[in-house]
C-alpha cells in the first residue's frame, strides 16, 4: 500500500527545512521598492518644506512634514523586513515573519497621530490665522509632489498584493494619506486667493479623518494574522483531503497566517486496521496534496484517528 504513495510523497518531503522558497528573493524585492519610495518622499518633502518656509506657507510646512513621518514609516518597513525575513531559530521555530505585522502597526500608529496633529493644527489656525504668500509655483509644487505620491501609492499597492505583504499595503495607504493632505493644501491655497480661509479649517478636519481611517483600516487588516484569524475555507481543505484514497472523513481544521505563509491541522480519520506505516505515509500524503493545491501553504498537521472513533 505504501507504494501507491511514492507518486504523492517525494522522497524529500520528511525532510523540513521551514524556509520558505523564494523567501529571500521576495523580501529584498520588497526592500527595493520601499527604498525607491524612500528617496522619491525624501525629495517630495524636501520640495514642500523649502518652498513653504520660502512663501510663509503654514500648510506646505506641515504637508512637508507630514512627508518626513511618510520617510520614517518607510525605514521602519525596511527594518521589520530585515527582521522578518530571517529563517526560523531554536528560538523561533515558526520565524520572524510577525515583525512585518508589528512593523505595519507602528505605521498604523504614525497615521493616526499624524491625523490628529492636522486636525489640531487646522483648528489651531482659528485661533492664530496667518495669510501665506500664494503664487503659481506653490500649486506647481503641490502637483507635482501629489503626482510623485500617486505613483508610489500604485507602485507600493501593486507590489504589496503581488508579494501578499501587509508593509507594503500599509505604507502605500501612508502615502495615499499625503495625496489627501496635499488637496487640503491645494484648497486652502485656493480658499486663500479667493479670501474665504475658514475652508482651510474645514478641509484639514476632513483631511485628518481620512488619515486617521488608513491608519484603523491598518490596524484591522494586521489584527487578522497577529490574533490568528482562520485564513482558509475548512470545507475547501477537507475536500483536498478527501481526494487522497484512504481517508474516509477529516474534522478539527484550523489554519491561521497570512495569504503566503499559511499553517494548517486537522485530523483524518482512516480505517482502524491501516497498518502504522501506512498512515505515516497516508498522512504525508494529505500534507503534501494539500500544499500542491493551496498557494501559499507552509505546513500541515495532520493528525490520523481510527474512524470508529473521535
Amino acid at each position: 500500500m505504501i507504494e501507491k504513495y511514492r507518486n504523492i510523497v517525494p522522497d524529500n518531503i520528511l525532510i523540513q527545512t521551514g524556509k520558505f522558497p523564494g523567501g529571500d528573493m521576495k523580501y529584498k524585492q520588497i526592500i527595493k521598492v520601499l527604498a525607491f519610495a524612500l528617496s522619491l518622499n525624501l525629495v517630495v518633502a524636501f520640495a514642500k518644506l523649502v518652498y513653504g518656509h520660502l512663501t510663509g506657507s503654514i500648510s506646505m510646512k506641515a504637508d512637508g512634514f507630514h512627508s518626513l513621518v511618510d520617510g520614517a514609516s518607510t525605514i521602519v518597513g525596511m527594518l521589520g523586513i530585515w527582521v522578518a525575513s530571517r529563517p526560523p531559530d531554536e528560538s523561533h521555530p515558526y520565524g520572524h515573519r510577525k515583525h512585518e505585522q508589528f512593523a505595519s502597526l507602528f505605521i498604523a500608529g504614525l497615521l493616526l497621530i499624524t491625523g490628529f496633529e492636522v486636525a489640531r493644527g487646522a483648528i489651531q489656525t482659528i485661533y492664530e490665522p496667518s495669510i501665506p504668500r500664494v503664487t503659481s509655483l506653490s500649486f506647481a509644487i503641490m502637483l507635482g509632489t501629489m503626482a510623485v505620491n500617486l505613483f508610489i501609492t500604485k507602485l507600493e499597492s501593486q507590489k504589496g498584493r503581488e508579494y501578499n505583504s501587509q508593509i507594503l499595503i500599509a505604507d502605500s495607504l501612508h502615502t495615499r494619506s499625503d495625496i489627501f493632505v496635499s488637496i487640503g493644501v491645494i484648497c486652502s491655497l485656493v480658499a486663500v486667493k479667493a479670501g474665504y480661509p475658514m475652508i482651510d479649517v474645514v478641509a484639514g478636519i476632513v483631511i485628518a479623518l481620512i488619515i486617521a481611517k488608513a491608519g484603523l483600516d491598518v490596524v484591522r487588516e494586521v489584527s487578522f494574522t497577529l490574533l490568528d484569524a482562520s485564513v482558509l475555507d475548512t470545507d475547501m481543505l477537507c475536500g483536498i483531503a478527501l481526494e487522497i484514497e484512504g481517508v474516509e472523513d477529516c474534522h478539527n481544521i484550523r489554519t491561521r497566517g497570512t495569504a503566503d505563509n499559511v499553517y494548517i491541522d486537522l485530523h483524518v480519520h482512516v480505517r482502524e486496521d491501516m497498518r502504522m506505516d501506512e498512515a505515516h505515509c497516508l498522512a504525508h500524503a494529505v500534507e503534501n496534496h494539500i500544499k500542491e493545491r493551496v498557494e501559499g501553504v507552509k505546513d500541515v498537521v495532520v493528525h490520523l484517528e481510527p474512524t470508529n472513533k473521535r
